[in-house]
């Protein structure tokens, strides 16, 4: 039987490494489909194909980012109640956010598949690219429902402290992906489309898979006919927590729409530099996401627990964590970015590969920006006020758009290799004053009342 992991006791910082390892060798799997993914489109398809699939990945990211933050946000209340111990209702949390999830999937399956042209036009999508774009984004937002429901499971899951099973099911995933891309291009002969189809399927495959064991295999999540009943008030509070984190991706996205339409403006050269760079640079960030992601679920069971001392040295473990790993990324990628820049391109594609080696040099530069931004916003979500921590998306969003707007016409694509660091850095001027508040803030209404205080 697979096991729940409380996180309320012992020392933070090798808590937190156990349970970020499992995130990370996951995010490593999902980036590296995505490194590879776009290296089979780059060399069997051509530039044209590459671009059309960074074309519309800032817009992937609107969406699933929304989706994949509602899934994130629904497991707070589950990782409070788990935290104090209230296992019936945290077993209610589950059921009513599967019921959630199966409403807000289709809805926004069948809005984004409906406007998907529309958006690509209005991001100025070039249009020796558009329709592969189109093609590849319809595919991607018709399998919404896969990725919002392995998304919700594996977070349900994570929020119990067990960070390893997820990552079985996404290396099945990933392998599956892989295997299906390859089919799909280079034998059935589907080009862009047949990438978006192999994620979709085996996305849903794995969600699948995933459902039947969690409740065949975690006892804790075993419910009543009562339990698994629809509670308008816990729903309530799964949507005042899932609804915020969801719309902090999307707001964030909105500024790298913005970004990436000024981009697209500089024509399909650019357009494929950024598409091979971003895919590099998330590969390398994948660390950081992790980190953060285990402080969403530490900093949940430990105010659920009463244990408002812990998120502070949580959080102080988590900063040593980052920095560390942003001097050995530094000395890997300044070296060693030409040579990833060549797994999408030939190397005759000079005027590509410089500019893909630009912008991951400066955006290396920025990654302890990037660390601090991914612990204390999942921090402040973790113990459950999204709607505080939203705002550090409105300032990634202000900083992007002012760089497209102003920068990007006037200094071509080295602003765009500063769009990311500088939207980092506005977003950590929030988040820092943000986090002492609300830390003081816990900590005098834990001494006041005296018991445990769990949010919804």
């Amino acid at each position: 039987m697979a096991s729940s992991k409380e996180m309320t006791s012992g020392a933070a910082l090798p808590l937190i490494v156990k349970f970020t390892l499992p995130l990370l060798l996951g995010n490593i799997l999902q980036q590296t489909y995505s490194l590879v993914d776009a290296a089979i489109v780059g060399k069997f398809l051509g530039i044209n194909s590459l671009a059309s699939v960074g074309a519309s990945s800032s817009v992937i990211f609107l969406i699933l980012g929304f989706c994949n933050g509602c899934c994130g946000g629904f497991a707070i209340p589950v990782a409070q109640k788990f935290g104090a111990r209230d296992y019936s209702t945290m077993r209610s949390y589950v059921a009513v956010a599967l019921k959630l999830t199966v409403v807000m999937s289709v809805v926004i399956a069948l809005v984004t598949g409906l406007l998907c042209m529309d958006i690509l036009r209005l991001m100025r999508t070039p249009e020796s690219i558009l329709q592969g774009a189109y093609r590849y984004l319809l595919v991607i937002f018709i399998g919404i429902p896969c990725t919002f429901f392995y998304n919700l499971l594996s977070s349900v899951i994570r929020a119990l402290g067990d960070s390893k099973t997820p990552f079985w099911f996404l290396l099945f995933s990933t392998v599956l992906n892989i295997l299906l891309d390859l089919f799909c291009i280079l034998t059935l002969g589907w080009g862009v489309v047949g990438a978006a189809v192999a994620t979709v399927f085996s996305q849903g495959l794995s969600a699948a898979l995933c459902y039947i064991y969690m409740h065949r295999s975690f006892d804790i999540l075993r419910s009543t006919p009562k339990e698994r009943r629809y509670r308008p008030k816990l729903a309530r509070t799964l949507l005042y927590i899932g609804v915020p984190m969801g719309l902090q991706f999307s707001i964030t996205a909105i500024g790298s729409i913005m970004l990436q339409s000024a981009n697209n403006a500089l024509g399909t050269a650019c357009v494929a530099a950024f598409t091979s760079a971003v895919r590099i640079k998330m590969f390398f960030i994948c660390v950081l996401d992790s980190l953060g992601m285990a402080m969403a679920t530490y900093c949940g069971q430990n105010y659920g627990a009463g244990k408002v001392d812990r998120i502070w040295t949580g959080v102080k473990a988590s900063v040593l964590l980052f920095m560390c790993y942003s001097v050995f990324s530094f000395v890997v990628l300044m070296p060693g970015a030409k040579f990833l820049a060549l797994l999408f391109v030939d190397k005759g594609e000079t005027e590509i590969l410089r500019d893909t080696v630009q912008f991951i040099h400066v955006a290396c530069y920025f990654f302890p920006a990037l660390g601090l931004l991914s612990v204390l916003r999942y921090a402040i979500q973790g113990v459950g006020y999204t709607n505080l921590a939203i705002f550090s998306g409105v300032s990634e969003m202000i900083a992007r758009i002012l760089v497209s707007v102003l920068a990007v016409p006037a200094f071509g694509f080295v602003a765009v290799c500063f769009g990311d660091p500088l939207a980092w850095i506005a977003a950590d001027l929030y988040l820092i004053p943000a986090f002492f508040f609300l830390y003081r803030r816990l900590k005098r209404r834990m001494v006041e009342s005296r018991v445990p205080a769990v949010a919804g």
